[in-house]
């Protein structure tokens, strides 16, 4: 099991850009592929990007890619998501969790959600 802490949410213009970070603990935290969703109001908890466990490979949803970048730091325990262009849109709670197998964007193959960092962007 590994328990996530994200931080680095906060309310930016459109087309201003900001890094979540995703803090892990655990001793096996670098065997773990990871991912970034989203929630927003009203809507359902969305895939944004997973990054496997040595960093190598990258997934992006269709609305993340060109704009945001998920890298990890296995030597920190850190996840993070640099997130440029940003968008009214992409308001919402950002999660990271544990990737535990199965489909990539679904979010029943991922565990040990942190508590989200809320992202608003305004017009």
């Amino acid at each position: 099991q590994v328990q996530l802490v994200e931080s680095g949410g906060g309310l930016v213009q459109a087309g201003g850009s900001l890094r979540l970070s995703c803090a892990a603990s655990g001793r096996t935290f670098s065997i773990y592929a990871m991912g970034w969703f989203r929630q927003a109001p009203g809507k359902e908890r969305e895939f944004v990007a997973r990054i496997s466990f040595s960093g190598a490979v990258t997934t992006y949803a269709d609305s993340a890619k060109g704009r945001f970048t998920i890298s990890r730091d296995n030597a920190k325990n850190m996840v993070y998501l640099q997130m440029n262009s940003l968008k009214p849109e992409d308001t919402a709670v950002y999660y990271c969790a544990r990737f535990v197998g199965g489909t990539y964007y679904a979010s029943t193959s991922y565990d040990d959600w942190g508590q989200g960092t809320q992202v608003t962007v305004s017009s």
